[in-house]
């Protein structure tokens, strides 16, 4: 209902009285940042309890501003245009998602919540699994389960708290991704070794524990950086997902002070030199193991698979928009602009796959040699699987899982091609063509529970072969086929980017009808994703959080920001093979 208005000599008196109380509180408030600025200190562990960040309007960042333009900037005489700019991407308006969100903790709506026990729930249990570090919370467990054995699902992992981190931002609550992002630093700068080797300085933990010595009063910190993970391999992802996060925080705040610290760039820097390094690669894409990321056990995606080199881009763009412009910053902006254009045409020409495509492919000759040659990668059409034919529509486009020499995996990766959408590595037009197949193979992809972490399934010898008969993998179960509601919410993200959001209403309708009956389990087997996984921990994390930040983001399409990059529109990427939206 709204308020009755005041006679106008009381309103204009309610008025200045209003006025003079928040002159004085604005006045109180910039005495009290002028002295935190004054006591600042680069170490990581005091800046833990400093004040919540005050959110400010800054100018357009080198994240709006194309690599073109970039590219132009690099010489000394454009520098100094830049030396004053923030880091912190341009807001059209400084947005405070606690406030406007129709979505917020219980704390902050509990009528609202009233009427919708799945969100409260949802909260409730995200609150759970908080875990506390010297009094501060500094991150989520993977899973709150105690059917099982916990393995590892009792730890912080940095990819599976970014989901978390999210809705926490989403909810105003700033401090909780805050101190994970410095605590995540801190544990970067240890010293890393497995089996007396000695891993690359800006490596981030996968995850790490809090160990309490009540006896002692005492509490210690264990991280992992892959010495004890399934196939002893280290995170890939852990440092994309940091930079990523990291953007978001600031993004949300609207405050650079904590991308800005000595710490934090040094960090982003360290994570950048072991990706930007040169080897004996001839391509722009990132060489890795299997088992490095969401998919971190054997299922035949070594080499350059689609989420890491997704990832990868989104990260580098978004380290533009932290970087300071000091000396070494510069250097880093021209090494990563460089790396931007050669990676973008790369994914843009070899990874994409539309009708046309597949069948240039299908016609392709072997053996060809010369700058000339169409078949650079020396394809052979036999490879062809059978199913892509047949999957692939009209209208439609996806990234393909990997290409290598003489290698092209042909299945669906849900998260690399979400990640495309957002970072704008996909154009509008292979966006468009991605919604498009998602629409168009519904049954396949989405089914009865939202979203298949890849497709097909392995099977029979293939299986056997790719996986190494791996009994947690079998077809239709966990990374291979299986069905993981975490993935809900870049789903969400990407259908409003592309302007598609009833995509993502449909799939988190699907979500909303069995999540909370089964405790929030981590995925689901079969083929249309209705069996709970038959290893699946109950009550996990990401999938708590993955559905929040879908339903946040949908009721308040303004999140975005935080995880959306938009597109460079002076950049002229290779499309002559894709013809997948006029078909």
């Amino acid at each position: 209902m709204s308020p009755v208005a005041d006679p106008p000599s009381t309103q204009n008196g309610s008025y200045s009285a209003a006025a003079s109380v928040i002159k004085c509180v604005e006045a109180v408030t910039a005495a009290m940042e002028s002295s935190n600025a004054d006591d600042d200190s680069d170490d990581i562990l005091k800046l833990l309890d400093t004040t919540r960040p005050i959110k400010v309007e800054r100018p357009r960042s080198f994240g709006e501003r194309s690599f073109n333009e970039l590219s132009a900037a690099l010489s000394p005489r454009h520098y100094r245009n830049y030396e004053n700019s923030s880091r912190v991407d341009h807001l059209d308006h400084v947005y405070s998602p606690g406030r406007w969100s129709g979505f917020n903790s219980p704390r902050s709506m509990s009528t609202h919540f009233e009427s919708n026990p799945i969100v409260a729930e949802a909260w409730e249990s995200l609150r759970r699994t908080l875990v506390y570090y010297r009094g501060e919370p500094v991150g989520t467990i993977a899973a709150l389960d105690h059917s099982n054995e916990q393995v590892n699902y009792d730890q912080v992992f940095v990819r599976d708290f970014v989901p978390s981190g999210l809705a926490f931002l989403m909810n105003g609550e700033y401090e909780i991704v805050k101190n994970f992002l410095l605590k995540t630093l801190h544990l970067q700068s240890w010293e890393k070794t497995v089996d007396h080797f000695k891993l690359g300085e800006g490596v981030m933990p996968a995850s790490f524990k809090v160990i309490h010595k009540p006896e002692r009063n005492v509490e210690t910190l264990i991280a992992d950086f892959g010495e004890t993970a399934i196939g002893r391999v280290a995170p890939v992802d852990s440092g994309f997902w940091w930079i990523i996060l990291l953007r978001a925080y600031t993004k949300s705040t609207g405050d650079s002070s904590l991308a800005e610290m000595p710490a934090c760039q040094r960090g982003i820097k360290l994570i950048l030199s072991l990706c930007l390094s040169e080897g004996f690669d001839t391509f722009p894409t990132l060489l890795c193991a299997d088992g490095c990321s969401m998919i971190d056990r054997r299922m035949g995606v070594y080499g350059y698979p689609i989420e890491i080199q997704a990832l990868f881009f989104m990260a580098l763009r978004c380290a533009l928009t932290l970087l300071k412009q000091d000396s070494e910053g510069k250097e880093f902006v021209e090494r990563i602009v460089k790396r931007l254009h050669a990676l973008s045409y790369h994914m843009r020409s070899y990874f994409w796959l539309d009708l046309k495509q597949l069948n240039d492919i299908y016609r392709y000759k072997t053996e060809e040699y010369s700058h000339t040659a169409v078949n650079k990668f020396n394809v052979m059409p036999d490879s062809l699987p059978d199913w892509v034919f047949d999957f692939m529509p009209c209208r439609g486009g996806y990234f393909i899982g990997n290409v290598s020499p003489a290698k092209m995996d042909f299945r669906w990766f849900c998260l690399g091609n979400c990640i495309a959408i957002l970072s704008s590595l996909a154009t509008p037009e292979q966006a468009a063509a991605i919604m498009d197949l998602i629409e168009a193979r519904w049954d396949e992809l989405v089914g009865e529970m939202p979203l298949k972490i890849c497709y097909p399934a392995i099977e029979g010898h293939e299986w056997r072969i790719v996986t190494g008969c791996d009994p947690k993998n079998t077809r239709w179960s966990y990374h291979n086929g299986g069905s993981w509601p975490v993935l809900l919410w870049m789903l969400t993200a990407a259908c409003i980017k592309s302007g598609r959001p009833q995509i993502a209403r449909r799939a988190l309708e699907l979500a909303e009808s069995r999540l909370g009956k089964d405790h929030w389990p981590e995925y689901y087997d079969g083929r249309l994703g209705r069996y709970v996984g038959k290893q699946a921990r109950k009550n996990q994390t990401w999938s708590i959080a993955g559905y929040l930040v879908a339903k946040m983001m949908l009721e308040d399409p303004s999140h975005l920001g935080m995880v959306s990059l938009e597109e460079d529109k002076l950049m002229k990427p290779m499309m002559k093979r894709s013809t997948s939206w006029t078909c």
